[in-house]
């Protein structure tokens, strides 16, 4: 009995022994960055850990295609997506045998993605004439939404609301002098090319302007985060290629975590399709202004690509994985992705039947692609 109470006692005291000071808990951690205006705030930053030198993605079905309407376009092209107050914002390329605009639709729900009205920006100051190839994102610092787009320069238009389309502003250039020379060049060597796909990604003291030539060559041009959109620098080659087809054009550039940066770029690889077999190939760099290594590079290994990328049984509608963009829900021009595993590319695609139609009337539609895990 003697021995039965000592244990008890010695027990209780072990029980009730304060905390050692190693286990007090320590200061809160801070709060998050604040998010756009009406939009909750953002999580911290992702740490997505090493990336995988291979990627495996899951296709819709054709996800939007062009309406039968008064507009009679051939092609719903080039996607930019955030996901912004319970609504998916999408703006695209509405592509014609006779030129380009663009257009803007919205939905809740991917899979009643194609009930969505267009709203042709044409109708909006950002005016009518040669537009291609958006990009959105909130530049928080003068709290105003900025769509990016090609018009024979590199072009943004700023808006206060995202879903108001009427609201987007007549088109300012970047460049007020005409295309850089180092462009200018570029264009006509070896052969003719086109000034497209224009990119903007700020880190927390510049922004970057990325553009292609359509010849091999990837360029970058910055000015600082407090001067943006003016003072745009003259630019440099951030990657290039002896053979156009493997740096083509669409680049996406996104922040994953603190020194970590993934680009992806649109090559034409072997095979028959209109406008060619696209896939994405992708590099890391700790900076924005590089260097850029190579991650899953190939055809036979793309980011995205034919190679990589299964369809739902009957629907495998595509060989192309074209021009598009990661959605994204923290939508400033950070452009800081969610974790490896959880990333969502709306892109381009096209049925690969012969078709006997100019480039700018190929019946390109909307899917939408689901990676795979990590």
């Amino acid at each position: 009995m003697k021995w039965t109470s000592l244990l008890l006692a010695l027990a209780a005291t072990v029980v009730a022994a304060p905390p050692k000071p190693s286990q007090k808990p320590g200061p809160p951690a801070p709060p998050p960055p604040p998010g756009a205006p009406g939009y909750p705030a953002l999580p911290p930053p992702h740490k997505p850990g090493q990336l995988p030198d291979s990627f495996k993605w899951t296709s819709t079905g054709v996800l939007v295609t062009p309406k039968n309407d008064s507009r009679q376009i051939a092609g719903v092209k080039d996607p930019s997506i955030i996901f912004y107050k319970g609504h998916y914002h999408v703006f695209a390329s509405a592509a014609r045998a006779e030129g380009y605009n663009l257009l803007y639709f919205n939905f809740t729900d991917i899979a009643k993605a194609n009930e969505a009205p267009f709203y042709y920006l044409d109708q909006a100051p950002l005016g009518t004439g040669y537009r291609a190839a958006p990009q959105v994102f909130y530049f928080a610092p003068q709290k105003l939404w900025y769509l990016i787009y090609q018009n024979d320069n590199a072009a943004y238009s700023t808006n206060p609301d995202i879903s108001n389309p009427a609201g987007w502003t007549a088109p300012k250039v970047f460049f007020p002098n005409g295309t850089p020379a180092l462009i200018a060049e570029g264009l006509v060597t070896p052969q003719q090319g086109y000034w497209v796909d224009m990119w903007v990604i700020c880190d927390d003291k510049n922004c970057h302007l990325f553009s292609h030539d359509d010849n091999g060559r990837l360029y970058r041009s910055q000015t600082t985060l407090a001067q943006f959109p003016n003072g745009m620098g003259e630019p440099v080659i951030a990657l290039s290629e002896p053979r156009k087809e493997d740096l083509f054009e669409a680049s996406n550039v996104y922040h994953l975590e603190k020194e970590l940066y993934l680009l992806l770029v649109e090559c034409i690889g072997a095979g028959e399709s209109g406008g060619g077999v696209r896939y994405f190939k992708s590099w890391t760099a700790k900076d924005l202004a590089g260097n850029w290594t190579a991650l899953a590079d190939t055809q036979e290994n793309p980011f995205m690509g034919a190679a990589n990328v299964k369809f739902p049984p009957g629907q495998n509608w595509t060989i192309s994985i074209s021009h598009g963009e990661m959605i994204r829900n923290e939508v400033d021009q950070n452009l800081r992705l969610g974790p490896c595993g959880t990333w969502r590319f709306l892109y381009q695609g096209i049925n690969p039947a012969p078709t006997n139609v100019s480039y700018n009337a190929l019946p390109w539609d909307l899917g939408l692609l689901t990676q795979d895990g990590c």
